[in-house]
């Protein structure tokens, strides 16, 4: 594997002559990167799409090959990617319908808009990956008929199609108006009744883990209400119906579902497994007094979850952030905030309210550079990256609270190269902090070269065009191939040089 031509493959600063003779030699992998380009011709796509159909296949889901230049015999998976586009042609799709690779004629049950005699083919198919694939995607009269398609793994596919009629989706969760299914995964491949091992050691064996089938196939229906709670299009009204199921996967996803009824919501809110608890707890149908319930549940990830509640008032998300933590995310309740709410929040004693309030980046100036003097480094943590912030602040975070900011100091968009430069040499150093350094539009030469001395931002520094073309030129002999790849695409990599490593 040449990593140097890998690199140069995703050079932006790669003349069009050199381009031409990297698509001459390009295999699969190299032609893959070629493809990622946005400069090429409509000369070099189409000589590039003849390097390989892997290569035809990424141009045409790019939009950038049309039918013309595909031939539907010799380039059957490029010509599936047109038609996945809707760009193909409808005699391909009955040409590929008919084909003896199953592969194809499944890749195609999942493309839009196909003849109407096509469809027809595709769900009487006498493979059932094609038919279940078909049903997966197909509108909704034919999600409709096939709902009673004697194989259990197609009715899975109607239930989570998004098109499905809702009528449809409530006979699938329960089984009424609906002639049984005949046979499942299981019972076609084993002899009932079966449970799969866990750990099955068959190195051929597809099945799931736990999938079973006594003749009731009920892991498939199992799966086949798990994809109907999980589908927008099923109505509450059925799916409420799994509130006391036995399993906890349909009880965590009946959580889960928008507009529950609040009888359903309180039941769900004392369900024994704190898993149901959490899906709920993040579920914006739950109402002010079921949200002030589960504040106080210390079930694994409730009150996690439910700082994350678009809805929960912020009384109390300040009583969560001290008792739970809620990650660097910013959480839809304090993006929501009003600007009241904002300097109500920034004057919180408590510095966890502050520190969630500072992972925003609208903030008014003021209680932005007020938060940028929090006495709390936590704080100062969140709010080092906000953009704004002088340069007279960020050094005087790193002075006052030194390792335990400096890596998000790094990141600020408005460091200047002195300071990035200062950052990189800052004592004890911070590992993390050169990787940011790396990649900052900001970072000098004398910052990069301080970063190539770290192993894990050498590779980012190496593609950084502030690097000096002598030493990107150094670094296409390093021995690690991400460095050499790196400075390979370095738009400031000398054209001369491009020339010189082509082959």
């Amino acid at each position: 594997m040449n990593h140097v031509l890998y690199g140069l493959a995703a050079n932006p600063s790669l003349p069009s002559e050199l381009v031409d003779r990297l698509i001459a030699v390009a295999d699969a992998d190299l032609g893959c990167d070629l493809a990622a380009r946005t400069d090429l011709s409509r000369a070099q796509v189409v000589a590039l799409a003849a390097r390989g159909e892997e290569i035809a296949v990424r141009l045409a889901h790019e939009g950038r090959l049309t039918a013309d230049d595909v031939d539907p015999v010799t380039q059957p998976y490029a010509a599936l990617a047109l038609l996945a586009e809707g760009a193909g042609r409808p005699e391909w799709a009955r040409l590929l319908a008919a084909h003896p690779i199953t592969e194809h004629r499944e890749k195609l049950a999942a493309c839009p808009t196909l003849p109407p005699d096509v469809m027809e083919t595709l769900a009487a198919d006498t493979d059932v990956r094609v038919v279940a694939e078909f049903a997966l995607w197909t509108t909704p009269e034919e999600a409709a008929r096939l709902a009673g398609h004697p194989h259990a793994e197609v009715r899975r596919a109607v239930a989570a199609n998004e098109a499905t009629p809702p009528a449809v989706l409530e006979m699938l969760i329960t089984g009424e108006g609906l002639p049984p299914a005949q046979r499942c995964l299981v019972c076609d491949r084993e002899q009932t009744p079966f449970v799969h091992h866990p750990h099955c050691p068959r190195p051929d064996c597809d099945l799931p883990p736990g999938a079973a089938c006594d003749g009731s196939h009920q892991s498939t229906v199992h799966e086949t209400q798990h994809m109907a709670l999980l589908n927008p299009a099923t109505p509450i009204d059925a799916a409420v119906r799994l509130a006391d199921h036995p399993s906890m996967l349909l009880r965590s996803a009946l959580a889960a579902r928008p507009n529950l009824p609040p009888p359903v919501c309180e039941q769900l809110a004392e369900d024994p497994l704190p898993a149901v608890r959490a899906d709920l707890a993040e579920n914006p149908a739950i109402d002010d007094a079921l949200i002030r319930a589960l504040a106080a549940d210390r079930g694994h990830d409730v009150q996690r979850r439910l700082a994350h509640n678009p809805n929960v008032p912020l009384d109390v998300l300040t009583h969560l952030a001290g008792v739970t933590r809620t990650g660097p995310a910013l959480l839809p309740r304090i993006a929501a905030a009003s600007p009241a709410e904002v300097a109500k929040l920034a004057n919180s004693p408590n510095p966890g309210v502050r520190m969630l309030l500072a992972a925003r980046r609208d903030l008014p100036a003021q209680i932005r550079d007020a938060l940028a003097a929090d006495p709390d480094a936590k704080v100062v943590k969140s709010i080092a990256p906000h953009p704004g912030l002088s340069e007279t602040r960020l050094r005087a975070m790193v002075a006052r609270h030194g390792i335990r900011v400096v890596t998000k100091v790094a990141t600020n968009p408005d460091a200047s190269s002195t300071l990035l430069e200062e950052l990189t040499r800052h004592e004890p150093p911070v590992q993390k902090v050169f990787r940011e350094v790396a990649r900052h539009c900001n970072a000098t030469a004398p910052a990069l070269l301080a970063c190539l001395a770290d192993r894990q931002a050498r590779p980012i520094a190496a593609g950084h065009p502030a690097l000096p073309p002598p030493v990107i030129t150094e670094l296409l002999t390093d021995n690690d191939w991400q460095v050499v790849e790196a400075a390979a695409a370095n738009p400031s990599l000398s054209p001369a040089v491009m020339a010189e490593l082509m082959p």
